[in-house]
């Protein structure tokens, strides 16, 4: 368990520069990443403590937090990019800070559930650990969770994006890639667990809003500035003879991959 008074590793965190894949595409992110099930929320709010407070850390454009918002009285949601924070849609219950996961800002023991959205592998996790140590109720929950690449259908057309995503721009995704792909099974995680069911992100794109979200990835972008053009546009003629017509929505599915603790007086 973290020691909620010990702030040294906060303190050294918010001198240390954060790893920024996301800035350059903060519009597009907005607009393209998938929305989680409202079931997810509903479980993480019923194992709170109570509903005044939620914590959205790394909220990026706000998805977990609007989400969150009609759940509980009052959301904070931060991140790190103030460019994330500039494409977040406003909502009446939610309060966006621009902040480090390391050092949130928030009260001692004030919040009931700190949320971490696809974003666990990118912290100074004993850092971050102990600064959710710090806020947390003494029942409060830290929830993180993340999701690795999607299936698509029809099976053919998955076929063609596993090997872009595995061979096309795998070399170029961040070392930190290797927690989403293992689930965050690999991760340290000092809080008493409880088991979560399983939840998965599920939608219908066309082909355009599927390649809209390939732009957003960090091993995209990190592939752009090392080659100097875009791998998105081969991505699309490949696809498109197992896609059909392009205006058509296909099913999208990503699984969920979740550790659930809490924070334990």
């Amino acid at each position: 368990m973290p020691d909620p008074g010990d702030t040294s590793a906060v303190e050294k965190e918010m001198s240390r520069p954060f790893s920024d894949h996301f800035s350059g595409v903060a519009g597009a992110y907005a607009e393209f990443r998938p929305r989680y099930p409202e079931a997810l929320f509903q479980w993480l709010a019923g194992l709170a403590p109570g509903r005044e407070l939620g914590w959205d850390c790394a909220t990026g454009s706000g998805q977990a937090a609007v989400a969150l918002a009609p759940l509980f009285d009052r959301v904070v949601a931060t991140d790190a990019s103030a460019e994330q924070i500039a494409a977040a849609p406003p909502h009446p219950r939610v309060e966006y800070r621009v902040a480090p996961a390391e050092s949130s800002g928030l009260a001692a023991g004030s919040v009931d559930l700190v949320t971490v959205a696809q974003a666990l592998h990118w912290f100074d996790r004993p850092a971050f650990y102990a600064e959710a140590a710090r806020v947390l109720d003494p029942d409060g929950v830290l929830a993180v969770w993340t999701y690795g690449h999607p299936h698509v259908d029809p099976p053919e057309a998955d076929a063609v994006f596993q090997e872009f995503y595995s061979e096309t721009v795998g070399p170029y995704w961040p070392p930190e890639r290797a927690l989403v792909d293992a689930g965050y099974r690999t991760i340290e995680f000092p809080f008493p667990e409880v088991d979560p069911p399983p939840f998965e992100m599920e939608t219908h794109w066309t082909l355009a809003a599927l390649l809209g979200y390939v732009a957003t990835w960090s091993a995209t972008t990190r592939f752009r500035r090392a080659r100097g053009f875009d791998p998105v546009p081969a991505l699309e003629e490949a696809l498109a003879p197992q896609w059909g017509d392009p205006e058509e929505a296909r099913r999208i599915r990503w699984p969920l991959a979740m550790r659930v603790g809490r924070r334990g007086r």
